[in-house]
């Protein structure tokens, strides 16, 4: 039996019941779990193992990466520079990153970069996953590139570029990388243990994220010269997510390292009217452009239909049924982990784990993120 360590409110003793449960059948290996409210932790949860062979548990200071989650962050960090009036969205990009109106660019803006619909969903090829880590070849390949449908039009996920794309607007505008900015700017102030590009002497506490024996290969693959094949073909790699090389890079739509406790502590701030422990990083008025509807429909991309806001994605009844309608934003990583920020009940919810689970048939999220999301709101509303 898994042992299930740190704090949990009362009110949410439901959902702390189903991670020993998780634990304890296997479907669970290692993971953490938190809920902040009205900017107070309520739940701070880890347990189960931190590898395969059962042998280290999962510790309080466990890391490891959150994949998507990822893209939250470097949102939010983005809207502390909206906040401080050095970033608008409704700006084109070229303002603040000269080189990327070329090719039919010019009027594509920073909330099509937030929003997944620039039309810069991937890189042309030929690109490589190791391409990824060279900053600047990957950012001058995006700026000199043409959008693969009209920017505004819809949206196609930006699966790995959308961090560089983010992330270069950021440079931009401060001088220093997202990782730096991301450091320096929110998760040191906010005492949150996480990191968009790992230092070495961080990575004996990551604990390397499996997949359990769900297939890789598409059994009826997109054609390759489609959105969907360009954007995410060459980089569904695995392995190179337990490298040196790609925990050191920042890549900051997916390579973030964490945990549930250090993910709530800073999307708290969305949730709890933009400060935390008094250090304010957003304004109401900054929040409110979360909600600034950019697409509703089939992505082009993953082939569902999802809502984007500026930042997040938003809920939908049929591609995230468990997530609350609502003044809600959200974001979910690849295998499970998971970020919800609720601004009507001033609450955050987060997930991160070890050991993926295969995506679901009716929209996004595995069985374990809709069951957790599901039980940590019906606690909150108990």
């Amino acid at each position: 039996m898994s042992e299930v360590y740190g704090t949990c409110d009362d009110r949410y003793s439901l959902l702390r019941r189903l991670f020993q449960q998780n634990l304890d059948s296997g479907d669970e290996l290692g993971a953490s779990i938190a809920v902040v409210r009205d900017g107070i932790p309520l739940v701070d949860l880890w347990g189960g193992w931190f590898d395969r062979e059962r042998s280290t548990p999962w510790r309080e200071d466990t890391i490891t990466v959150t994949f998507s989650v990822t893209k939250t962050l470097t949102a939010l960090a983005a809207l502390v520079l909206v906040d401080r009036g050095e970033l608008d969205v409704y700006s084109p990009v070229a303002r603040y990153w000269p080189e990327f109106a070329a090719n039919g660019k010019a009027n594509v803006e920073v909330r099509h970069l937030l929003s997944h619909t620039s039309g810069v969903s991937g890189w042309e090829p030929p690109f490589v996953h190791e391409d990824v880590y060279d900053w600047e070849r990957s950012t001058s390949r995006l700026a000199a590139q043409a959008p693969w449908w009209e920017p505004g039009s819809a949206s196609g996920y930006h699966d790995t570029s959308y961090g560089h794309l983010v992330g270069e607007v950021v440079r931009r505008v401060t001088g220093v990388s997202i990782g730096r900015f991301f450091a320096d700017e929110i998760a040191r102030p906010l005492g949150a243990d996480f990191h968009i590009g790992l230092a070495d002497q961080d990575f004996p506490r990551v604990s390397k994220v499996f997949f359990p024996g769900y297939p890789f290969d598409d059994p009826d693959p997109p054609d390759p010269g489609s959105v969907t094949a360009k954007t995410s073909g060459p980089l569904f790699d695995m392995a190179a997510t337990a490298t040196d090389a790609w925990r050191r890079a920042e890549i900051p739509a997916s390579n973030g390292h964490g945990n549930a406790r250090s993910v709530a502590r800073i999307q708290s701030i969305v949730s709890n009217a933009g400060e935390a422990d008094g250090i304010r990083l957003l304004s109401p008025r900054t929040i409110d452009l979360i909600f600034d509807q950019q697409s509703d429909g089939l992505d082009l991309v993953v082939g569902l239909p999802v809502r984007f806001g500026i930042g997040y994605g938003l809920p939908h009844p049929v591609l995230v049924p468990y997530v609350p309608a609502g003044r809600c934003c959200f974001w979910l990583g690849w295998g499970g982990s998971t970020v919800v920020n609720d601004l009507d009940r001033r609450m955050t919810f987060a997930y991160v784990m070890n050991k993926m689970g295969g995506s679901t048939p009716d929209g996004l999220g595995t069985d374990r993120t809709k069951a957790y999301t599901r039980a940590a709101f019906r606690c909150a509303d108990a």
